[in-house]
């Protein structure tokens, strides 16, 4: 079964540039096809402006497409968006969950009123992550007090609380120290085979890409331009350049 599946998504978007002016279209995300399969950890990459951030919109149900057609977990993202937040996980690199005066903690337990969470399984579920992500010695810091590193091991913990099937991750290690960024991949990488969960990854850091993901999908003007394994890639395009330099001949 498909985690995640879209048929000729489109968006487009009006823009002024002006008060005088006449709007301009603008085509964000052309026509795309993905299936992702249940269980896979794959890579959703490409340059500023290519149509990332705009097809996760649409695949969270925060924008509704132009044309086409998504579903993501077997739901329509945009008019099931209620049933579907249930069901997925997302963390942005540059977004907080977490409330940044309140522990995170206070934070957990907010997130389990709001999911609606039975008392017992939640707090199973809350003591598994804290321990599996260690996040005891800062759990009851106010979030606004902690490294970036500690807080977006936090992030990731607060959106597994409610056992999701899906996990977006848009640049999660943005900002990150080296070590930080390391320890956040593994974690991610352990969930991810222990867990069998989908993973859905935007990141410009190749590292992050290796450690976590099997398969890179490829977007650049809206359009979808790769979608291959990662040791296809390498194999076919950068057997001396690894990844990094694999994926600079593909925008080249």
């Amino acid at each position: 079964m498909f985690a995640v599946q879209a048929e000729k998504l489109r968006k487009d978007f009006q823009v002024s540039s002006g008060l005088f002016q006449k709007p301009r279209l603008v085509k964000a995300v052309r026509d795309i096809d993905l299936h992702i399969e249940e269980g896979e950890a794959v890579a959703f990459i490409g340059p500023n402006g290519a149509g990332k951030s705009t097809t996760i919109k649409m695949l969270t149900g925060i924008l509704k497409p132009s044309s086409g057609q998504a579903r993501v977990l077997g739901l329509d993202p945009f008019k099931d968006r209620s049933k579907l937040v249930r069901q997925i996980g997302a963390v942005f690199g540059q977004r907080s969950q977490l409330w940044l005066h309140l522990p995170a903690r206070a934070s957990f337990d907010l997130l389990g009123e709001i999911y609606n969470l039975d008392k017992s399984d939640f707090k199973k579920q809350r003591d598994m992550l804290v321990d599996c992500f260690d996040l005891h010695a800062f759990f009851d810091t106010p979030v606004r007090k902690l490294s970036l590193g500690e807080r977006m091991r936090a992030e990731i913990a607060a959106s597994l609380l409610h056992k999701p099937k899906l996990l977006l991750l848009d640049e999660p290690t943005i900002g990150v120290d080296v070590v930080a960024r390391m320890r956040l991949r593994e974690l991610i990488s352990k969930w991810h085979k222990e867990e069998g969960m989908t993973i859905f990854l935007t990141s410009h850091d190749t590292g992050d890409i290796e450690s976590v993901a099997s398969r890179l999908i490829m977007i650049n003007h809206g359009r979808i331009t790769v979608d291959d394994t990662i040791d296809g890639l390498i194999a076919a395009h950068g057997q001396t350049d690894g990844l990094e330099g694999t994926i600079c001949k593909l925008f080249g």
